[in-house]
């Protein structure tokens, strides 16, 4: 009978467990997940910066969350780079990236890179960079594409990271945003406007702030498509209210348009609507 109530207690109890860990990683997800992490759920926002004043919460439970998700190991490490503990934000990639965390790759990368908490390695961040574009990080291939050959000093190639970058757009808006770039620079091959716009439209049906700023300079310019003011506005309204300080400077370049100089060409006022 002792036995039998035993069993009947661990087996209530072990759903209630799963629940505490679940709730550990979606309060860990509300205030220290990245936009940008491949791992992210879609329903998860993310915060581009953790906010100082949830720097203690997000170490607290992402911690008790890193044990059984990558993507909170990752976060945990954004939780210690915020509070300037590097050396267990890197440790913490280090967990991260070893589980196949693509985000936490891209991080060690960068420290790397710039040899922060870590002796400056351009060879071991390329591979970290070259690593996670093969697993589809969309900042992994434009880092890889921004990073010299390793001491050479030989240019990046732009025409690996289009290539790169069109797998990963199948999926990630962050990857349709980049590769929408190149596309529209001419970077790594022909400029394509159309096909930039096409991508850009489908970064910020995701509400992609880079690619809402973008769709709307493209239609106000009629770039790649109809010229559109009203939409154009709509666009950058939407990115603005997303923090894009692109988008910011558009709106009020549409609201003020015209501007009036001196003799020297000096701005003296602007007109505006």
């Amino acid at each position: 009978m002792r036995t039998c109530l035993l069993a009947i207690l661990v087996a209530l109890a072990a759903p209630a467990a799963a629940h505490a860990q679940s709730a550990d990683l979606v309060l860990c997800d509300r205030v220290a997940a990245d936009p940008s992490d491949p791992d992210k759920p879609a329903d998860v926002k993310g915060v581009p910066e953790i906010a100082a004043s949830d720097v203690a919460t997000a170490i607290k439970f992402c911690k008790q969350a890193a044990s059984s998700s990558r993507r909170a190991m990752f976060a945990l490490g954004r939780a210690y780079a915020a509070n300037r503990q590097t050396v267990e934000a890197i440790a913490a990639w280090r967990k991260a990236a070893d589980k196949g965390s693509s985000a936490a790759m891209v991080e060690l990368g960068v420290a790397y890179g710039n040899g922060s908490g870590v002796a400056r390695d351009e060879a071991q961040a390329r591979k970290l960079f070259e690593k996670a574009a093969q697993a589809g990080n969309p900042r992994g291939v434009s880092n890889l594409a921004a990073l010299g050959n390793a001491g050479g000093g030989a240019p990046a190639d732009p025409a690996q990271a289009r290539t790169l970058l069109g797998k990963a757009a199948e999926t990630n808006a962050e990857a349709q945003y980049q590769l929408g770039l190149m596309l529209a620079n001419g970077d790594g091959g022909e400029k394509d406007d159309v096909a930039a716009r096409a991508l850009f439209e489908k970064a910020a049906a995701q509400n992609h702030p880079g690619a809402l700023e973008r769709m709307g300079a493209f239609a106000q310019e009629g770039r790649g498509g109809p010229k559109d003011k009203d939409s154009a506005k709509a666009y950058y309204e939407r990115a603005a209210a997303l923090g894009d300080e692109d988008a910011k400077k558009a709106l009020e370049r549409l609201r003020c348009p015209y501007a009036i100089k001196d003799k020297q060409g000096k701005l003296v006022t602007t007109l505006c609507f």
